[in-house]
């Protein structure tokens, strides 16, 4: 990729992930409130094909991760088992979970706001970062973060989601 086109993505990414960020931000203070969301976009376009919220709680699913949502939403609408030519981008480093089903969908790109840490802040994580996922596979995909970290970060540090994320089972983080 020239310099110029290296340039363009990377503005490109943070008008998305700061986009991201804040539709996020207006529902917290809802009973959908989550920090964590995830969009999933053509690659060649930037045209919005699917965006979801993380829904643990609503669906008592330990699964219902916006990663997972947005990529099983997505595949179902368009009827395809791969997602090639597309783009996630997500408000917080995938979890493995979530990592492993990008490169199970075949997506290009993951780029993520909040970092593991940043989450593990607040919320129970497990610290195996996105790119050593990618790394350890044979699938092809890269993943690019942190963007408009801090605007992911204040998702977390939110009020409102702190009195939420309070409700949450979760421990202690590491020291």
């Amino acid at each position: 990729m020239g310099k110029s086109k290296e340039t363009a993505q990377r503005s490109a990414d943070l008008e998305r992930m700061q986009s991201l960020a804040a539709w996020t931000a207006a529902w917290l203070g809802t009973p959908k409130q989550s920090p964590f969301c995830a969009d999933v976009v053509e690659t060649a376009t930037g045209r919005l094909v699917m965006r979801r919220l993380n829904a643990v709680a609503a669906e008592s699913d330990p699964s219902s991760h916006a990663e997972v949502r947005v990529l099983r939403a997505t595949c179902k609408r368009l009827k395809k088992l791969t997602l090639t030519g597309h783009t996630l981008y997500t408000t917080c480093e995938p979890c493995p979970m979530c990592m492993s089903m990008a490169l199970w969908s075949g997506i290009d790109r993951v780029v993520f706001g909040a970092t593991i840490g940043d989450a593990s802040r607040h919320c129970s994580q497990i610290y195996i970062p996105a790119k050593t996922v990618a790394r350890r596979s044979d699938m092809k995909c890269e993943v690019v973060g942190p963007v408009a970290r801090a605007a992911c970060v204040e998702l977390f540090e939110d009020p409102r989601m702190q009195a939420m994320i309070r409700t949450w089972r979760h421990r202690k983080p590491r020291t």
